[in-house]
């Protein structure tokens, strides 16, 4: 009985190192558990929360595995190894295995409640403005720059299936989207911001995000949205302030000033190819 114990123990200790090895090996400054580098102030609130999320899973898988490899092992049929005796009911057993799950999605409720308060605040100042109106396929970016002295419009960008459109950034100021559709729900996510949110229509929403490094990052739609779903994409370019406003001013140059809003009617004329992507 008593080896049987300290084999258990030490499988559960083997259990418990080789999770945090890999946890402390995918925490680092790059890939997080399958996340991207972060690249904004909310990344940090959902990389944390994703890193519990995977802590739980490990720390239970591991109870569950190691429980479930020692009953065959502890009570299998040998010599001097009695049948256990069988019981119809275990109240205790049966409590544990009620209350533990629900405690354990308590947790995790609580803290996605607190990561999500945390990436949805909007009591900071914004320092740009920016209208996406996601449509049948693709994504128009509304700069709304008409107070900007250095810009003074409002400055747009169309994307169409065959054009994908850039949306520029500046790095660390504080940048709203407020977000809507004209025909079916589309999801605006930028994977390496660690933050999407829907737009909806006839239910406009908006949030706040400051990017935090310097580079080019991947746009797209997280929402099935129709036959080409897959072509909802945009390219992020996250920048300095004096070449955002230098992109600004030369899509002002070009005619692209005023707010674009596509309707129903006219965006599916518009963006549907001839033929289908593969041919």
């Amino acid at each position: 009985m008593s080896l049987n114990r300290s084999r258990f123990r030490r499988a559960m200790v083997a259990i418990a190192a080789g999770s945090l090895l890999i946890l402390s090996g995918c925490s680092g400054q790059g890939a997080r558990l399958g996340l991207l580098e972060p690249a904004s102030d909310r990344a940090p609130a959902m990389g944390n929360l994703w890193l519990g999320f995977w802590i739980a899973a490990f720390v239970v898988g591991g109870l569950t595995l190691a429980l479930i490899l020692y009953a065959p092992v502890r009570y299998r049929r040998r010599k001097g190894n009695a049948v256990p005796r069988q019981t119809k009911y275990n109240l205790p057993m049966e409590l544990l295995y009620t209350l533990v799950p629900l405690l354990i999605v308590a947790v995790l409720f609580f803290f996605t409640v607190r990561a999500q308060n945390e990436v949805l605040d909007q009591s900071e100042p914004v320092d740009h403005t920016i209208n996406v109106v996601g449509q049948k396929w693709s994504w128009t970016f509304n700069y709304m720059e008409q107070d900007n002295g250095e810009v003074g419009n409002v400055v747009h960008q169309v994307g169409t299936m065959s054009q994908i459109p850039d949306l520029y950034l500046p790095v660390d100021k504080t940048i709203r989207f407020n977000l809507e559709s004209p025909d079916v729900i589309h999801s605006f996510w930028i994977p390496a911001f660690y933050f999407k949110l829907d737009a909806i229509p006839g239910h406009p929403n908006s949030f706040d995000v400051t990017p935090t490094k310097l580079g080019t990052y991947d746009g797209k739609c997280a929402e099935l949205c129709g036959t080409y779903h897959a072509q909802m994409i945009f390219k992020v370019h996250v920048v300095t302030e004096q070449e955002y406003l230098a992109k600004l001013n030369e899509l002002a140059a070009n005619g692209q000033v005023g707010e674009k809003k596509p309707q129903v009617s006219g965006t599916a004329l518009a963006t549907q190819p001839a033929k289908e992507p593969h041919e």
